[in-house]
C-alpha cells in the first residue's frame, strides 16, 4: 500500500467518515436508513443450523422496539464474549429480511461512559487490502495505528512548514493540528478545518516546485539569441504561405519571437485543437532559428505522422532553398549513414523524425530548436535525451493538440510558458456529431453512400484487431468483411499498428490519392492523417473509447471546405459514463470543454495521454474538486517566489527544508518539459 514509514502512515488519509454523533431508536429504521448507531439490551443468543450452516442469532430492544441481530462467522468467539443482558451500542447497516429490519454482523461493544465518548464522533474509514484485512488490518486495525501514532506526536515530528504570514492571511490550521483532526476528528468542522489545511499543503508544494524550477532555469540557463527575422521566414510568410494567420496563431508566434530575442531560454507548451494549425507556428518558428544559423529538429511519436510532416515540410522549404531530412526506424544503411553526415556538417538545416532522433550517432552541428509534436507520447526519459544533443540547451517548443484543462496544465505544466491556438481557421465548418446505435445501422450505411456518391471519402475506426474473448467488440477484421459485403462496388483501403510501415504507407497513399473511398482502421489514424476529401468518420464501440481520443479521430475529418460527419455507433446497453462522454461529444466541438469533461470522469491519474506527463500523485487534493485551491495556491506560490526567490529569508527556512526533503530521490526532469 506504498506504507514504508511513519509518515507514510499519517499521510493515509480516511476516505469517508461515519457518523456516530448520533443515537437512533429502532423505529427510526427505514428504507433510506445507511448505517445507524443504536443502545439498548441485547437478548438471549440463540444457534440454529448445522456445520457451515450455523448461524448465531439474538436481538437489540430499546424503549421503542427491537430488532434481530445475526452472525454467521466467529460464533465460538462470540457466544463467550457477548452478554445477553447488558447494554451494547451498536453500530451498522439494517437490511429488509420478510419485511423485518435485521443487523448481519453488528459491531457491538459494551455502552459504558468511556466507551460511549470513545465510540461517538466521525470515525474514519480507510482504504486498505484484503491481505492485510487478514492480519488485523482492516480499517479499523489502521486506525488503532494511527490513533497510537498520533498520541506520540509533537510539535517537534511535525514542524510547521508554513509561513506563519500565510497561515494567517489564510486562516489555516497549524501542521499538527491538521493531522490530528482528519484523523480523529470531533465535528464536520475538524474535518473541513483539516482537508483544508492539507489540500493547500500538498498544492502549494508542487506550485513551489515548479515555480522554483522555472525561476532557476531562466538564471542558469542562456538561451540562442535569434537577433533577426530573416530571408527564410519572409520568404516564406510572403511567398509560399497559401493563406492568411490567424490571429492566435500571430499571437504565439510573437510570444516566441519574444522569448528568442533576450537570451532567455524557451520552454514553451503550445496548445491548439485538432486542425487549428499549430504544425505552421512550428515550421515558422524553425525558420526563425535557421535565419540565426542554427539548425532545427521536429520529433513526431510515429512514422506516419513524421513522414507526413516531412512530404508537407520538404515540398514547401525546397521554394526558399532549405534542405529538410527525414530519420526515422525505416531509414537504414547508405541512406541513413548519409543523412547522419549530412546532420553534423550543418548541410541538413531541418531534421524531422521520430524517436530515432535520440539514438547516440545522431549529432548535429548546431541545434537550436527542438520541437516535440503530441508531447504526451515520449517518455519524459526520451525527451531529455533529445534536449542534451548539444552542449547548450536548444529552445524547446512542445505541441499537443490534445487541449489541457487548466488546473492540470499549472500541476503538470506550471513551469512552463503555455500558448494556446483558440482559433481555427477561416472557412473550416464544425463537425456535427451523432450518436447511433446498432439498429440504426443501415441508415448509416445509406449516408455512407450518398456522401462516396458526391465523391467524398470515409473513415470506420475499430478499437481491436483480431476478436477478443474478453471483450464483445466488432474487431477490425470482421468489420472489414462486413463492410466489403454493404458496398461491393467501392475500393477499400485497411490499417492497424500490425503492418509493416511500408505496407501502412501504401494503404494510406491509396487513400489520400482516392483510389480507395473507405478506410477501415484502428486508431493508428488517431493523430496527424490529413485527408480534406473526407467527410465521415465513423467510430465503432465508441464507449469504448476515452473522450480525448474520440476527439483527436474526430479531428481527421472536417479539413476541407465541405460539411463533414463524425457518428458514433455503439450496442443499446451503454454504461452512465459512456452516455455522458457521447453526449459532450455531440454537443460541443471545443476540446477545452471535453477535456474538463474527461478530467470529471476519468480523474487526472486515467486521463489520455497525460500518465507520463508527471500528474503528481495527489495524497488528498483532487485537481476537480479543489480547483479554487489550486488557484490560491499558485498565487500564494508566486507571491513567495517574487518576495524571496532563493528562500533566504527567516520566515521561509521551514518551507526550504520541506521542499528540499520532498526533492530527495526524485529525478529533475521537470525543466525538459
Amino acid at each position: 500500500m506504498g506504507i514504508y514509514t511513519f509518515f507514510d502512515l499519517l499521510n493515509h488519509f480516511p476516505f469517508r467518515y461515519i457518523d456516530k454523533t448520533k443515537i437512533y431508536n429502532i423505529t427510526d429504521l427505514n428504507f433510506n436508513t445507511q448505517h445507524v448507531q443504536l443502545i439498548g439490551e441485547l437478548g438471549p443468543l440463540k444457534m440454529a443450523g448445522f456445520g457451515q450452516k450455523k448461524r448465531l442469532s439474538s436481538y437489540l430492544k430499546d424503549s421503542t422496539g427491537k430488532v434481530e441481530l445475526v452472525w454467521f462467522r466467529g460464533i465460538t468467539f462470540l457466544q463467550k464474549t457477548l452478554v445477553p443482558g447488558a447494554t451494547y451500542l451498536l453500530f451498522g447497516k439494517p437490511t429488509l429480511f420478510r419485511n423485518q429490519f435485521n443487523f448481519s454482523h453488528p459491531e457491538l461493544s459494551l455502552a459504558s461512559k468511556q466507551n460511549q465518548t470513545d465510540i461517538q464522533g466521525f470515525e474514519p474509514v480507510y482504504l486498505t487490502a484484503e491481505k492485510l484485512k487478514t492480519r488485523g488490518l482492516d480499517s479499523r486495525g489502521l486506525f488503532n495505528l494511527i490513533k497510537t501514532l498520533l498520541h506520540q506526536l509533537n510539535m517537534g515530528h511535525l514542524t510547521e512548514n508554513m509561513p506563519a504570514t500565510v497561515l494567517k492571511e489564510l486562516n489555516l490550521i497549524s501542521r499538527l493540528q491538521a493531522y490530528q483532526k482528519i484523523h480523529l476528528p470531533k465535528n464536520e468542522t475538524d474535518i473541513a478545518q483539516s482537508k483544508q489545511r492539507l489540500k493547500f499543503e500538498e498544492l502549494l508544494m508542487i506550485q513551489m516546485k515548479l515555480l522554483l524550477l522555472k525561476n532557476s532555469r531562466r538564471h542558469t540557463f542562456k538561451g540562442f539569441v535569434f537577433e533577426t527575422v530573416g530571408d527564410y521566414f519572409n520568404n516564406y510568410f510572403h511567398k509560399v504561405l497559401p493563406f492568411e494567420l490567424t490571429g492566435a496563431q500571430k499571437r504565439v508566434l510573437k510570444e516566441i519571437r519574444q522569448d528568442t530575442l533576450h537570451q532567455k531560454h524557451m520552454n514553451r507548451l503550445l496548445q491548439g485543437d485538432v486542425g487549428s494549425g499549430k504544425t505552421v507556428v512550428a515550421l515558422m518558428s524553425m525558420l526563425m532559428a535557421l535565419d540565426n544559423g542554427y539548425q532545427a529538429c521536429l520529433m513526431a511519436p510515429t512514422e506516419i505522422l513524421a513522414q507526413q510532416h516531412f512530404k508537407g515540410m520538404q515540398q514547401e522549404l525546397k521554394k526558399v532553398g532549405l534542405t529538410v531530412a527525414l530519420l526515422t526506424g525505416s531509414v537504414k544503411g547508405k541512406a541513413r549513414k548519409q543523412v547522419l553526415q549530412y546532420l553534423k556538417e550543418g548541410i541538413i538545416h531541418i531534421l524531422i523524425g521520430t524517436h530515432a532522433l535520440i539514438e547516440d550517432p545522431v549529432v548535429y552541428k548546431n541545434l537550436g530548436l527542438l520541437v516535440i509534436d503530441e508531447q504526451h507520447r515520449f517518455g519524459v526519459a526520451q525527451r531529455a535525451r533529445l534536449w542534451r544533443k548539444n552542449t547548450s540547451p536548444p529552445h524547446v517548443l512542445v505541441m499537443t493538440a490534445t487541449p489541457i484543462p487548466r488546473t492540470l496544465a499549472l500541476t503538470i505544466y506550471g513551469d512552463l510558458d503555455v500558448s494556446v491556438i483558440d482559433e481555427l481557421p477561416p472557412g473550416r465548418k464544425p463537425v456535427i456529431t451523432t450518436h447511433r446505435n446498432d439498429s440504426k445501422r443501415l441508415a448509416v450505411f445509406g449516408f455512407i453512400k450518398e456522401e462516396i456518391a458526391k465523391g467524398r471519402q470515409v473513415y470506420i475506426v475499430y478499437p481491436l484487431i483480431n476478436e477478443s474473448e474478453t471483450l464483445d467488440l466488432k474487431d477490425l477484421m470482421d468489420g472489414y468483411e462486413s463492410i466489403q459485403r454493404a458496398f461491393p462496388k467501392q475500393q477499400i483501403s485497411i490499417v492497424h499498428g500490425r503492418m509493416k510501415p511500408a505496407d501502412k504507407d501504401f494503404e494510406m497513399q491509396r487513400f489520400v490519392k482516392q483510389e480507395t473511398q473507405i478506410m477501415v482502421a484502428t486508431t493508428v489514424i488517431e493523430v496527424g492523417v490529413n485527408v480534406p476529401n473526407a467527410s465521415i468518420m465513423i467510430i465503432e464501440n465508441a464507449e469504448r473509447f476515452g473522450l480525448s481520443q474520440l476527439h483527436q479521430l474526430r479531428g481527421r475529418v472536417g479539413r476541407g471546405a465541405e460539411q463533414s460527419y463524425c457518428i458514433l455507433m455503439t450496442g443499446n446497453k451503454i454504461s452512465a459514463d459512456a452516455r455522458k462522454r457521447l453526449s459532450t461529444m455531440v454537443q460541443t466541438n471545443d476540446g477545452f470543454k471535453i477535456a474538463e469533461v474527461d478530467l470529471e470522469i476519468r480523474g487526472p491519474g486515467n486521463l489520455e495521454g497525460t500518465q507520463q506527463s508527471g500528474v503528481p500523485n495527489l495524497k488528498i487534493a483532487n485537481l476537480v474538486q479543489d480547483q479554487a485551491i489550486l488557484q490560491t495556491a499558485r498565487n500564494t506560490a508566486l507571491q513567495i517566489i517574487e518576495q524571496d526567490a532563493q528562500l533566504l529569508l527567516p520566515e521561509h527556512q521551514s518551507l526550504k527544508q520541506h521542499l528540499n526533503s520532498l526533492g530527495k530521490g526524485s529525478v529533475g526532469w521537470a525543466h525538459i518539459s
